[in-house]
């Protein structure tokens, strides 16, 4: 059966070349998917109940917050190495590699509440182990959308197949902020969250062992697919470098990056300060995601018939910023459970749904450069940022003299005020990447 069908593109004014797009790219989409929305359940499997994680594995909120910190750090030095594998060794190695670093980083977190296994108080070091495994992974297939948009499909899909496969990692944060307060409101039921979150993992590894075949398909789907002529890494480097309009998204787009993730990571010890649940916080982050989603959704579609990412983007930012000032200030006030569920719910729909158009603008304006060291520079940034944002929110957060109301656990020692963070982070929000000569579209040679 063959399971193509042709589309007639024009090249030239004067040539026609007929071009194929292959049913499976599809199924390679789904593959990719699955195993990105894993790797997010697997980064933030703890965050929504970090307080009570601390109290099962006899440690310290701090050393919770390692576990989502980790994958900042180890996907810096990995992520160079994933750049060079996407381009030069190819999709197929980037996606078979991370799909099982990130089931066998997963079974090794199942290692810490298996009592034949136990190391007593030192099973943390089981979580800490999976989680750089995972960390490892994560680079591999967050910098694969863009490749796989530009290699499978044709051109009139690029910008709704990177969204789907950009998007499969919030939604893997959104399954595992609703997932994990409902399967562990206490700590006796961590080892339940812990299995269950690898299950995708494992499923994410099967379908991309016995389904991703090949990187690219044996004809090329769109012209620019079949005119590809990336320069070397180092080269493509040199020009990245020289790219204004390519410095200008990725100081923007990277830092966005970082906060939202910093965010993410810290929703649930923010929240509980001031009366709110563990439940509240995964639902809160939840709506920041499906919001996001629902966003994304609609500007993929949106940017796919118009080409108006720029004008998208920059409005997009500027609306971010405005919601996280929001948030930032009814998110310490009590009983405020609608006002904070509708910032969250705005920053989410305004925030998250930047990320697949702001990456497809990215390997436009970088052209000819490969996708995957465009897109790659970018989360390296983000992942570097994310590092001293976190780093530095912990420090700023202080302790909370009066805190009646609070639902962190008193085990843990005492609340703490994260109103300074909130305030650093609304002041963080990337400005609007504005150039008042040309777009960024006018400047790349597409």
């Amino acid at each position: 059966m063959d399971d193509s069908r042709c589309i007639n593109q024009e090249l030239q004014p004067s040539s026609e070349q007929a071009f194929k797009v292959y049913k499976r790219r599809w199924f390679i989409l789904a593959a990719v998917c699955v195993v990105n929305c894993s790797n997010a359940m697997l980064w933030l499997t703890f965050a929504p109940v970090a307080d009570i994680t601390a109290e099962r594995f006899h440690t310290s909120l701090d050393m919770v917050n390692w576990l989502a910190i980790m994958y900042f750090v180890v996907s810096v030095p990995v992520g160079l190495l994933a750049i060079w594998i996407l381009d030069t060794i190819g999709l197929r190695c980037a996606v078979l590699l991370c799909a099982w670093l990130n089931m066998v980083g997963s079974i090794i977190r199942v290692f810490s509440v298996i009592d034949s296994l136990s190391l007593g108080s030192l099973n943390y070091i089981y979580l800490l182990v999976g989680q750089c495994l995972c960390a490892g992974a994560q680079p591999l297939i967050l910098f694969a959308p863009t490749k796989l948009a530009a290699l499978w499909f044709p051109e009139d899909q690029r910008a709704t197949a990177n969204m789907i496969a950009s998007m499969s990692n919030p939604l893997g944060m959104l399954v595992v902020n609703l997932l994990s307060p409902t399967l562990a409101p206490e700590a006796k039921d961590i080892p339940l969250l812990i299995g269950v979150s690898a299950a995708p993992a494992i499923l994410g590894c099967l379908l991309s062992t016995f389904g991703v075949r090949s990187g690219v398909p044996p004809t090329p789907p769109s012209a620019s697919a079949d005119h590809l002529n990336s320069p070397t890494f180092c080269e493509g480097l040199k020009m990245l470098v020289r790219n204004k309009p390519y410095i200008i998204l990725t100081l923007c787009f990277a830092t966005g990056i970082a906060l939202f993730t910093c965010l993410s990571s810290l929703l649930e010890q923010i929240l509980c300060v001031n009366g709110y649940s563990n439940f509240f916080a995964g639902l809160t982050g939840a709506l920041f995601i499906i919001f996001g989603l629902i966003g994304a959704f609609f500007l993929g579609l949106y940017v796919d018939r118009t080409k108006k990412f720029t004008e998208t983007t920059k409005i997009s930012f500027f609306l971010s910023a405005l919601t996280c000032i929001g948030f930032a200030v009814v998110s310490q006030m009590r009983d405020q459970t609608y006002a904070v569920a509708i910032f969250s719910s705005l920053f989410g729909l305004f925030g998250f749904s930047i990320y697949p158009i702001a990456m497809e603008l990215n390997v436009e304006c970088s052209y000819p450069v490969g996708e995957g060291t465009s897109s790659g520079i970018i989360f390296v940034t983000s992942q570097i940022l994310g590092v001293l944002f976190i780093l530095l929110f912990q420090n700023l957060a202080v302790e909370k003299k009066n805190a009646p109301f609070s639902t962190c656990a008193p085990s843990l020692g005492p609340p703490m005020d994260w109103t300074n963070h909130l305030w650093a982070t609304s002041s963080c929000v990337p400005p609007i990447p504005y150039d008042d000569s040309s777009s960024f579209f006018d400047q790349a040679k597409v």
